[in-house]
């Protein structure tokens, strides 16, 4: 299992994320272009030292990932898709999260396995990126046995 981000555009978001996939031994990517330049001084506040813009497994885009990838691709989006908790992860899956800014666009809605969505109240527009793959990580470990003990 990974976790990957489309075109992050918030520098302290990645590094919250790559703080958060250190903790649970996960491997995280990003596709780029990134919405700002990735360097240590921007990831340093949140990243810690959990992680450095060199463990980040970088892709110059979207094809290139996909050539890479192995396992399914489920893409975590607010639109039209499985609710978190009715879909059944596989050890295997890819993580996909969206840019903080317009999520991903249409080509890659039709490139994916499985699109999933995590239930919020009605008046709520969406969750922070760090904390939808904070939960979407999560729920995805339990239901694999991969949570660390």
């Amino acid at each position: 299992m990974n976790v990957t981000l489309y075109q992050p555009d918030i520098a302290q978001n990645l590094g919250a994320v790559m703080r958060l996939c250190a903790c649970f031994g996960i491997p995280l990517g990003a596709i780029e272009p990134f919405g700002f330049p990735l360097t240590t001084k921007a990831l340093r506040r949140t990243a810690m030292d959990y992680g450095a813009p060199e463990d980040l497994m970088r892709h110059p885009n979207w094809h290139e990932f996909l050539k890479q990838k192995s396992g399914r691709v489920v893409l975590f989006t607010t639109k039209g898709a499985t609710n978190l908790t009715q879909f059944k992860f596989e050890p295997s899956d890819n993580l996909l999260f969206g840019r903080e800014s317009a999520g991903v666009p249409d080509s890659v809605h039709a490139d994916v396995d499985a699109r999933v969505i995590i239930p919020l109240s009605p008046e709520a527009r969406s969750f922070n990126l760090a904390t939808s793959v904070a939960i979407g990580l999560f729920e995805s470990l339990r239901q694999t046995g991969r949570l660390p003990q």
